[in-house]
């Protein structure tokens, strides 16, 4: 399994994804998920994958000179001369379907799915940030101001910190921080899930990045995020009142009445019925 989390913001992109595949408890392996295409000046992108491993590979070896052709015969577009993200994000489209042409048969045969998902983003100059999530049909969803953020994976276990944390006007570095926390809870969770861990910030408008770094245990940032973050948790719900079940004196009583809802009635006798 794997996680990977690209959150879009007014200040720029922040991209995570860790780097752990398994086949089993017994065969772990390690493999990069996030893949940059640079050309300074003009156009900045970042690719994240998850899903059957050798699927991946493909797309993204294809991606690479993968050519979209259009009716109007003019010259076919690819990554590197799309006008937008979005015509981009149909290149990629494209390439997952080709792979699927490809492959999907043969593994279905030998009874494997045609499984990926991909998060793509970045900036075109001439344009704005944008941020897709891709499915394995080569379809695609755009990120939006109220859903300013993708995961792909194991993506269960990080969302929570997400969803409270994550706006538009959240500054880069705070998202940088949400996403690593979001991705220490998963990895606290899911043992299939691990480093090393690649995170890459993007400004606004800056059609490149020297903001990039690869993380793992022994990575002093992520030590400490790692160990705070586990005892502050504590420290809150250290602070938290628990709940008073009899007629001690509380401000914030479990059994006040509700109007319309209830508690659980029992049933006692054979001949009883909820109803």
């Amino acid at each position: 399994m794997t996680y990977c989390v690209g959150i879009k913001l007014n200040a720029g992109l922040v991209f995570l994804s860790d780097s752990r595949t398994n086949a089993g408890v017994d065969h772990i392996s390690t493999f990069r998920k996030m893949i940059v295409y640079e050309r300074a000046n003009d156009r900045f992108m970042v690719l994240l994958t998850a899903g059957n491993l050798s699927i991946s590979q493909s797309v993204r070896e294809i991606l690479q000179v993968e050519q979209l052709k259009d009716a109007d015969g003019k010259e076919p577009i690819t990554i590197w001369n799309a006008r937008s993200m979005f015509d981009a994000a149909r290149v990629l489209g494209q390439a997952v379907r080709h792979v699927y042409d490809r492959d999907a048969a043969a593994l279905k045969a030998s009874g494997v799915e045609f499984n990926i998902s991909l998060i793509f983003g970045g900036q075109i100059r001439g344009e704005g940030m944008r941020l897709f999530s891709v499915y394995s049909a080569g379809n695609f969803i755009e990120a939006t101001s109220e859903t300013p953020y993708f995961q792909i994976g194991e993506s269960k276990y990080g969302k929570p910190v997400l969803d409270r944390v994550i706006t538009p006007q959240t500054p880069l570095a705070e998202a940088a921080k949400c996403a690593l926390v979001s991705m220490d809870s998963t990895m606290k969770s899911n043992l299939s899930v691990g480093p090393p861990l690649d995170l890459c910030v993007y400004e606004v408008d800056r059609f490149q990045t020297d903001k990039m770094a690869c993380l793992d245990h022994n990575n002093p940032y992520y030590r400490m995020l790692h160990t705070s973050w586990g005892q502050k948790l504590r420290e809150v719900f250290d602070s938290l009142e628990d709940p008073v079940w009899d007629d001690a004196h509380t401000e914030t009583p479990l059994l006040a009445q509700h109007p319309v809802h209830k508690p659980l009635k029992k049933i006692t006798r054979p001949d009883e019925r909820l109803i």
